[in-house]
C-alpha cells in the first residue's frame, strides 16, 4: 500500500483506485475527468433511454446515454459540449445541435468523488447505429416523453434497475418545456 496527498492507497486498477482518507475509505478515478448524462430529446419530444448490462450490479439497467469529458490522451482539455456530442454519437447515434447545462452533483457522494454534469441535448439527427465502442453493447430506445413513466415501469417489471439520474434528468426536462429555466 503507498499513500499519496490524497490519502492511503489500498488498491488500484487502470481506471480506478480505492484509497482511505481521514478514516473514509472511497474510490476515485486515475485520471481527473468528469462525467456527464445526457437528457437527450428528440424534435418530436422522445427521450433516447439506453438500456445495459452492468456487471457491478449483476443487471441491466436502464439509463441515459452518458460518459466521460476528457478521458482520451491527447484530449485531456475536453469541452463537456464536445464529449456530449461525442457520447451521444457513439451511444446513441444522434447528433446534437444544441447542449444545455441543467445541473452537476456527485454521483454516489458516500463512494466516489465522482461529480457528474446533467445535460439537455437537443436539436438531434439520427446519423449512425450507435450502440457504443468497442466492449460496450448499448440499446437504444426512443420513448415518447408522456409514456416515460409507464416505460421505465415496464423495465422494473421485466427486473431492470433504472438509474436514478434519469428521473432526474426528467424533472429538469419537464420544467424547461413548462417555460422555468
Amino acid at each position: 500500500m503507498s499513500e499519496t496527498i490524497a490519502g492511503e492507497v489500498l488498491g488500484q486498477g487502470r481506471f480506478l483506485r480505492l484509497v482511505r482518507r481521514n478514516g473514509w475509505e472511497f474510490v476515485e478515478r486515475t485520471q481527473p475527468v468528469r462525467a456527464a448524462f445526457i437528457g437527450a430529446v428528440t424534435d418530436n419530444g422522445c427521450l433516447i433511454l439506453t438500456k445495459e448490462y452492468r456487471v457491478p450490479v449483476g443487471k441491466t439497467v436502464v439509463g441515459c446515454p452518458a460518459g466521460l469529458i476528457g478521458d482520451t490522451a491527447g484530449q485531456e482539455a475536453e469541452s463537456l459540449e464536445t464529449a456530449v456530442k461525442r457520447e451521444l454519437l457513439e451511444e446513441a447515434g444522434f447528433e446534437a445541435q444544441s447542449v444545455t447545462f441543467l445541473t452537476e452533483g456527485p454521483s454516489s457522494a458516500g463512494q466516489t468523488e465522482e461529480v457528474i454534469a446533467i445535460v439537455l441535448a437537443e436539436g438531434l439527427k439520427k446519423v449512425a447505429a450507435g450502440g457504443g465502442i468497442e466492449g460496450e453493447h448499448i440499446l437504444i430506445h426512443e420513448v415518447p416523453l408522456p409514456e416515460v413513466d409507464a416505460w421505465l415501469l415496464d423495465r422494473v417489471r421485466e427486473g431492470c434497475l433504472i438509474d436514478p439520474k434519469v428521473y432526474t434528468g426528467l424533472y429538469f426536462i419537464e420544467k424547461r418545456r413548462r417555460g422555468h429555466k
